[in-house]
């Protein structure tokens, strides 16, 4: 199996008789900006039949500047072009006073060869940070293959500019993918330099060990490197203690006993636990939930046929010190976790594309300490889908993708709304990566053994235009619906209905902050991570600029962290406030109560429909206000736990929302709509058929959106996926 790098050109193409001209014209002419981006492929496949007369018009596109999707089409298209003077033109643009130009550039230089004069630009790129700094530290990788000399030096010289620790750290890890006896030399003057920053020396240890365990002939063990490392007070110690359990590593661990196989499954934006700490705070929403749940489930699901899966390792982020502590775990049968450690404090998943080499790093390790791995199955094209998928490529391992129109769906919808055109699209895409993330989507998929897709109501046609995937292609696709526990719901039920418990206790602390006047009202609820996509401050802003719903019902907002708040969570915290002041929340029906473990969230979610006396009103109801949604464990939660909601009308809930029955669908773009359907939610709570409608969503989510369910049509998937396996070493 041969995984696309997910940025280089399309090389496979055959000639299409199609002339540059054309198909630039044809990009333009393009009616969606996303068609613009798939036409980009016969664009570069022309341009490399037919380079003189691809230069000059590719060249004049990129100087006229107005249809942005056209320019970076043409810049990518560029890239394919040889010759010494596309070598200058795309220097140069290296230097362009548009970002976004500056980004696709280093990205596109990657599928060609080696550019001597653009090698020390790229290098600035890498001190710059961020994307357009991952692009090209992902270049430099490329060239380096071939051009070690020229890429070390370019490295090298640039330190010597750089006094920065953060830039120096990320040029050391840069350093760390060149080959060769001179930057494993340097290397080590950094990583023992006591006058460097810590995140320097650690960067450069990471990559030492590495070295050595790719090459242990040739490169010498740094064994007294990271004992110096370890007694240096501070973050350095614990990557250095977990380089001395490295290098202390026995041999791989042996296959778990029976013939099932062993799946990885990885989400390195969040810490995934057994039992759900973290769920709610930062990026730990409904797929640490999900990827918790199902990996129970499938390590206690018997198949009526195949292997099955006897053992599955769920991992995700951690400290260098929970990393060195899982080491010896992910051995043996059953469900283990494994961590993924990264230098700093963690960042948003938007924010961690500079954290590739760390994610690919990381993911090796804890495959090598697992032992034999038959199959990957990777989510959303994120950064740790592109690291895993790298990984297992590099390993023979196949890999199962769960594919969503994501950012297809958004770029689509911004599109339509006027919120997104072609003359301001550059913009967007340096702040969203639409475009990486597109491709890199494809390229997952392209490289899968198998694609699962989730229920959509026009699931064929979204496929089709949004994904430029064919749904009905024999033995490719597999529609999967996501599943919950619905044995932890049933018992939270049960917990609610005895009135007991410490989860029942901490909910009545968060409602004793009510004012008298207040307690004899219903709880409107919502639960998962305080963010924009989910529309948190959105949903708060509704209930509290109508009047008749924030009289009618008090609002109980579980999710995020209020002591410690990340980025995303202090902007949608800061727009509470300025909607309900923090100081004057409870008293007005506001009850911001923070992140909490998956089980006490269950059983609040059963309180909010029965009620808590002399706190709280039954017959509650639930909203989630995200801006997309493509399943939502939180509602699917709640629809079981017999609450009414309120979804998006767009995207997975449709597909299992009954609009006046169970719930209410609605834009929830729209804060008006939103309060309107909350309104409506609490309606059908308090109707007389409320009891039928709940029974009829705990029916509907144990027959349709069980996690045994999901684990069933996945375990046919993966055996599939593993039927020529071959065990990872």
């Amino acid at each position: 199996m041969t995984f696309v790098a997910p940025c280089a050109p399309d090389t496979t193409a055959g000639r299409t008789g199609t002339r540059p001209g054309a198909a630039l014209d044809a990009v333009r002419t393009a009616p969606t900006i996303l068609e613009g981006i798939r036409r980009t492929d016969r664009l570069v496949t022309a341009a490399r039949e037919e380079p003189d007369e691809a230069l000059p018009v590719l060249a004049q596109q990129i100087r006229r500047g107005e249809d942005q999707v056209a320019v970076l089409a043409a810049v990518r298209a560029l890239a394919a072009v040889p010759g010494r003077r596309v070598d200058t033109l795309l220097t140069a643009l290296l230097d362009d006073d548009a970002m976004w130009v500056r980004e696709h550039t280093a990205w596109s230089l990657a599928g060609r060869p080696p550019v001597a004069r653009a090698v020390l630009p790229l290098a600035h790129l890498v001190v710059s940070g961020g994307f357009p700094g991952m692009l090209a530290q992902r270049t430099l990788q490329a060239w380096a293959r071939t051009a070690a000399d020229d890429v070390g030096g370019a490295l090298v010289h640039t330190l010597t500019g750089t006094s920065d620790p953060g830039a120096r750290a990320r040029l050391a890890e840069t350093l760390g993918l060149v080959p060769g006896a001179a930057p494993t030399e340097q290397l080590r003057a950094l990583a023992g330099d006591p006058g460097e920053g810590h995140e320097v020396r650690g960067a450069a240890l990471e990559s030492l060990v590495e070295r050595h365990r790719a090459d242990p002939a040739g490169v010498a063990r740094p064994d007294a490197l990271a004992a110096e490392c370890a007694r240096v007070p501070g973050p350095l110690a614990a990557a250095a203690r977990l380089a001395l359990a490295e290098l202390a590593e026995g041999p791989a661990a042996p296959p778990p006993a029976g013939d099932g196989l062993t799946v990885l499954q990885a989400f390195l934006h969040a810490e995934i636990d057994r039992d759900l700490t973290f769920s709610g705070r930062g990026d730990n929403g409904g797929i640490a939930t999900l990827l918790a749940q199902l990996g129970d489930a499938l390590v206690g699901h018997r198949p009526r046929r195949g292997h099955g899966v006897s053992r599955v390792v769920t991992v995700s982020r951690g400290t260098h010190d929970d990393a060195r502590a899982a080491l010896p775990g992910p051995a043996g049968a059953g469900h283990v976790f494994g961590t993924v450690p990264f230098q700093g404090a963690p960042v948003h998943l938007a924010d961690a594309w500079p954290r590739r080499v760390a994610a690919e790093r990381g993911l090796r390790r804890v495959l090598r300490t697992a032992g034999p791995v038959d199959v990957v199955h990777l989510r959303m094209a994120d950064v740790g889908s592109m690291a895993a998928a790298a990984v297992a490529a590099g390993l023979g391992v196949p890999w199962v993708l769960t594919m969503a129109p994501d950012p297809h769906a958004l770029v689509a919808a911004r599109e339509a709304a006027g919120a997104l055109t072609r003359e301001d699209f550059g913009a967007a895409d340096a702040v969203e990566h639409f475009w990486f993330r597109v491709r890199l989507l494809a390229d997952l998929a392209a490289g899968a053994e198998h694609v699962v897709l989730f229920p959509r109501p026009d699931l064929a046609r979204d496929a089709r235009e949004l994904l430029g995937l064919d749904p009905d292609e024999p033995g490719r696709c597999t529609v999967v619906p996501e599943g919950i526990d619905l044995g932890s719901v049933d018992r939270a039920a049960a917990q609610a209905r005895e009135g007991t418990g410490r989860a029942l206790e901490e909910l009545d602390a968060v409602l004793a902050g009510l004012p008298a006047e207040r307690r004899g009202l219903p709880l409107l609820a919502t639960v998962g991570r305080v963010h924009r996509v989910k529309g948190t401050a959105v949903l708060v802003e509704a209930w509290a600029a109508d009047e008749v719903l924030r009289e009618r019902c008090n609002l109980l907002v579980v999710g995020g962290d209020l002591t410690a708040p990340s980025a995303d969570e202090r902007e949608q915290l800061t727009r509470i406030d300025a909607a309900v002041p923090r100081e004057q929340a409870a008293e007005r029906g506001l009850l911001l109560a923070g992140h909490r473990p998956h089980g006490t969230v269950a059983v609040w979610l059963a309180a909010v429909r029965r009620g808590r006396p002399g706190l709280s009103a039954p017959r509650g109801a639930y909203v989630c206000a995200s801006v997309k949604e493509e399943f939502g464990v939180a509602l699917v939660e709640a629809l079981a736990s017999g609450l009414p909601v309120v979804a998006p009308a767009s995207g997975g809930p449709a597909t299992f929302v009954q609009d006046g029955a169970t719930g209410v669908l609605v834009d929830t773009r729209d804060a008006a709509a939103l309060a309107r359907g909350a309104g409506r939610a609490l309606d059908l709570a308090a109707a007389p058929g409320a009891g039928r409608a709940a029974a009829a969503a705990h029916a509907m989510v144990r027959d349709r959106f069980s996690v045994q369910s999901m684990a069933e049509a996945l375990s046919t998937v993966y055996d599939l996926a593993a039927a020529d396996r071959s065990p990872s070493p």
